[in-house]
């Protein structure tokens, strides 16, 4: 079944994937196959292979090899086929082929200047300047944690507690959680990183102290402890993927203004009319100019689920 499915997914995704000019062959890139004369490199698999769905990406290459070189081929012998009766000088398809290229070289543009954008200096000169913001340094907590199956269970554990009963043993004994062999040690984590029920809780806590009540998220019912709390600066290594986002973000924002500064453009609506009051020339494309979140912060949804508190 999942052959089947495979199959489909692969039509799907060399539908909607760019074609970009064959590259010479190399020992890391070898040909896969010869068709009517041409190679086929396992790049292009690859290529392919990561616009597959998560199912199938997650899966080896050589589980998927044989029926991706078999797609691939059977593509590229359509191509050639397309390409002999004259299928690219039909109008519909030369403007298709037209709005593809223009994808193609806008992508290409865009990674150029970004690749030549993104320097060591640059970055490290963008997380000074972060730095230097007051809320750059973040509070983080150490916690330990129970994780149960049912609020009684919890305030249960919540009881021996309070009798005296010593936090990571019963971490060891009762939690169903995955840090459970350690205790229920979870290390240091700032409030956005655990799923906000959990994050609230432990945050209010002070050094030595212990819920008091069982905490409920959507993995169980939890028993907090928090051992110490800190505010720490993201270092440049944990900073590093958010800067470099974010410092594309700028390049190509850049790129567009001065573009655009240079360009006549006329705009109309979408009766054809001229339009009266048009936004001014240099205004940034949709999305482009959104405020970039600081160095420290949590990325988008990156506390949705903690894994040690599963």
């Amino acid at each position: 079944m999942w052959a089947k499915q495979l199959v489909a997914a692969i039509g799907l995704s060399l539908l909607a994937a760019p074609a970009y000019a064959q590259q010479p062959a190399s020992d890391e890139d070898p040909v896969v196959a010869v068709v009517n004369g041409e190679p086929i490199q396992r790049s292009e698999l690859e290529d392919v292979a990561r616009g597959l769905p998560e199912q199938f990406r997650q899966m080896p290459m050589q589980m998927l090899y044989g029926v991706l070189l078999d797609r691939v081929i059977d593509f590229r012998l359509l191509s050639e086929e397309a390409e002999r009766v004259g299928v690219g000088d039909e109008p519909g398809v030369e403007e298709a082929l037209a709005r593809a290229r223009a994808d193609v070289l806008r992508d290409a543009l865009v990674e150029q200047a970004i690749a030549e954008g993104t320097t060591e200096e640059r970055l490290r000169e963008l997380y000074e300047e972060r730095r230097q913001a007051e809320d750059f340094a973040q509070e983080e907590v150490h916690a330990r944690h129970i994780l149960l199956e049912s609020e009684e269970e919890a305030q249960a554990v919540i009881e021996e507690l309070q009798g005296g009963a010593d936090f990571a043993t019963l971490a060891q004994e009762r939690s169903t959680g995955p840090s459970a062999p350690s205790g229920g040690d979870l290390g240091y984590f700032q409030r956005g990183q655990m799923v906000p029920e959990f994050g609230e809780a432990a945050f209010a806590l002070e050094p030595g102290g212990i819920t008091t009540e069982p905490v409920q998220t959507q993995f169980g019912w939890h028993v907090i402890k928090v051992l110490d709390r800190r505010t720490a600066e993201p270092s440049f290594a944990e900073s590093e993927p958010q800067l470099r986002q974010d410092l594309a973000r700028e390049i190509v924002t850049a790129l567009v203004a001065d573009l655009r500064e240079d360009a006549e453009i006329e705009r109309f609506t979408l009766e054809g009319e001229p339009m009266p009051d048009a936004p001014e020339a240099g205004a940034a494309a949709p999305g482009a100019g959104d405020p970039a979140p600081a160095a420290g912060d949590a990325a988008p949804d990156a506390g949705d689920a903690a894994p040690e508190t599963e």
